[in-house]
């Protein structure tokens, strides 16, 4: 089932365009979505979520169109960016207990099991965090109102090789309870490990949506990693 459906989504800045993106996610999968730095990930997913006003486009969830039901929308979906960068004096606790006004599905329960399992001290302040910590509280706040499908911006930036695999394994639990998960990075191995769909993009525009074996299959070489196959691509765009 799809829970998100994007359409010639185009968002113009004087030295840049995304261009007319169109891709869907599916409830129970993770879309990995990769590309290098100002490709266009970011203002793709800030479209997505309105923080943003798109130039063009559609964007709808769960067969609603994004505009008029934005409230609505927000509460069955969380997003998280690489960093916590607000209330940086204030404990975590305190923090959490502001987010939950806004969401009708926040749950206590999911709150206290993954302040467990991230390791994380709620009386502690963001300035006291680590960057990986900062990463996996942001993460938290996202996973406590039982999203229904998480978009996340570079959520594995800042986080040790061990942290990262515990995050991409949270992520394949997640799939299995038919939660769609949408996120983008740099690191190929995460990708690699976790994606069942692979979202590329160069210069605004997307070069190809499709699953990790047609991704493979249509713009791989054998023997190549994720990573090789995107520096060469790159490298053959550049030479263009």
């Amino acid at each position: 089932m799809s829970v998100c459906e994007v359409k010639n989504l185009r968002k113009e800045y004087p030295s840049f365009t995304l261009d007319d993106a169109s891709f869907n996610l599916e409830a129970g999968t993770i879309t990995g979505f990769i590309g290098r730095n100002g490709a266009g990930k970011t203002t793709t997913i800030k479209s997505m979520l309105g923080y943003v006003h798109p130039t063009a486009g559609d964007i709808s969830y769960f067969g609603m169109p994004f505009a008029g039901n934005e409230n609505i929308i927000k509460q069955r979906i969380g997003y998280s960016t690489g960093m916590v960068n607000y209330y940086p004096k204030h404990k975590l606790r305190e923090i959490a207990g502001v987010t939950k006004r806004f969401f009708d599905s926040w749950d206590d329960e999911s709150y206290r099991r993954y302040l467990k399992t991230f390791e994380l001290n709620e009386e502690k302040t963001p300035s006291e965090l680590s960057d990986g910590m900062k990463v996996k509280f942001n993460l938290l706040l996202a996973l406590s109102h039982r999203a229904e499908l998480l978009i996340l911006d570079e959520p594995t930036s800042g986080l040790d090789p061990f942290s990262r695999d515990e995050l991409t394994d949270l992520f394949v639990y997640l799939k299995n309870q038919g939660v769609a998960v949408f996120f983008s990075t740099h690191v190929t191995s995460d990708i690699e490990k976790c994606a069942d769909r692979i979202l590329y993009i160069r210069h605004g525009k997307i070069v190809l949506g499709d699953t990790a074996e047609g991704f493979r299959a249509k713009l791989g070489q054998p023997g190549e990693t994720l990573e090789e196959t995107m520096l060469r691509l790159e490298k053959e765009a550049r030479n263009q």
